[in-house]
């Protein structure tokens, strides 16, 4: 039988007259040590000011220049991350080392996005204030974000709680405001009574909080509106100009009309 030597992997397979030799695989020490050495190299930390444009390189028809590759980031709404932030951040990831390997300087920068209910209603669940337990729940989220081996950009991250970043969400919110584009008023809304928050419709399931199967209340409450509706043209034309697959772009379509054109 003829024994062929592959890449080390954790077990052993036999396949037809082939037998693959392998080494053990032990993540805890492999993956920490190359980690550490990507870290300490830059690699993922792309040079801004030395990245081009992403232009088209005649000699080797590949492409260069400057890429960001953004995806959401996640709540910290509990004391860990759960398996589907990473069934979107390994795909997302994936597609950045693709960019990489065509010529690109990818960016893809990794945060917390931990300034809303979620996350205000594990402080609550848990007894600390917001503030406190956003930095505990930052550690914990990291360290697991960094076991992960993703190409993220460990100098640049973006904590949405941190008042060096929603100074300028606020901004943006005056600037909308002064331009008659944020209003008060009275609406119906769905009220979760248990998570004590508004939801979309979406977020309602046979009547029930999709979060906590509470039973959803109507009610009429003031609140703050963006005047998206007067986007609304704009919106729907600007569906054949991003680079979405046609399946997504027809689920869009009748949300905008549904509820910009009524």
């Amino acid at each position: 039988m003829k024994i062929v030597r592959l890449r080390r992997i954790s077990m052993n397979i036999q396949i037809s007259n082939f037998k693959f030799q392998i080494s053990k695989y032990n993540p805890l020490e492999i993956e920490p040590k190359w980690q550490e050495v990507w870290q300490k190299s830059g690699i993922y930390s792309p040079d801004f000011d030395g990245a081009n444009k992403p232009f088209l390189d005649r000699r080797s028809q590949n492409f260069r220049g400057k890429f960001y590759n953004l995806m959401m980031f996640p709540y910290p709404s509990a004391e860990g991350m759960h398996v589907g932030n990473m069934y979107a951040f390994t795909g997302a990831d994936v597609y950045g080392r693709f960019k990489r390997m065509q010529g690109y300087d990818v960016f893809e920068p990794i945060g917390l996005d931990g300034f809303g209910i979620h996350s205000e209603n594990y402080a609550i669940k848990v007894g600390r204030h917001p503030k406190e337990q956003a930095k505990i729940s930052e550690k914990n989220f990291y360290r697991q974000l960094h076991a992960t081996g993703n190409s993220y950009d460990w100098s640049r991250t973006v904590e949405t709680y941190d008042p060096d970043y929603y100074k300028w969400t606020q901004w943006i919110f005056i600037q909308l405001f002064k331009k008659g584009l944020a209003y008060r008023k009275k609406s119906p809304v769905n009220f979760c009574p248990s998570c004590k928050t508004v939801l979309s419709d979406e977020q309602v399931i046979d009547g029930k909080c999709e979060r906590c199967s509470s039973i959803v209340e109507k009610r009429e409450l003031e609140q703050w509106f963006f005047k998206i509706t007067k986007y609304a043209d704009r919106l729907l034309n600007g569906l054949t100009q991003i680079d979405w697959t046609e399946k997504v772009k027809i689920a869009q379509r009748p949300c905008f009309q549904k509820r910009f054109m009524a």
